[in-house]
């Protein structure tokens, strides 16, 4: 069986991202944790935490001019499901056997975490992401 420990986060991609950060921060309460930008995808990155221990839950992204949602992770509305799990490469090898495609290991840039994606039968995305 999958060894699925929490939710790890949500990622958001919102219209407007001074609208969003204003909703997550100012009116849910939420505390910024970290707010980048990345001036070579356009696109700011901002995580939020709920309970001020540091762990983020929301990863809100803003895109020049996202699409609606048809198919694919990059438009507006919810990105990705996040699950933590302890060991990337044991997950894949459960989900293989159970015949779920696993896109390649990415390594996260900011964390050093080993992460993957595989969709749900609607095609939204779900990333497991190693503890």
């Amino acid at each position: 069986m999958l060894e699925i420990n929490k939710v790890h986060h949500i990622a958001i991609i919102c219209s407007d991202y001074q609208q969003s950060k204003h909703f997550y921060c100012t009116v849910l309460g939420l505390t910024v944790i970290r707010e980048i930008y990345r001036k070579e995808r356009e696109s700011y990155k901002l995580d939020l935490d709920l309970a001020l221990n540091g762990e983020y839950i929301i990863e809100l992204f803003s895109f020049p001019d996202p699409p609606q949602r048809l198919s694919g992770p990059e438009a507006t509305g919810l990105r990705h499901l996040a699950f933590e799990v302890n060991d990337i490469d044991k997950s894949i090898k459960i989900l293989e056997e159970k015949g779920i495609i696993t896109e390649p290991v990415r390594t996260d840039e900011h964390t050093g975490k080993r992460f993957t994606f595989i969709f749900d039968p609607d095609n939204l995305p779900i990333e497991l992401y190693e503890k």
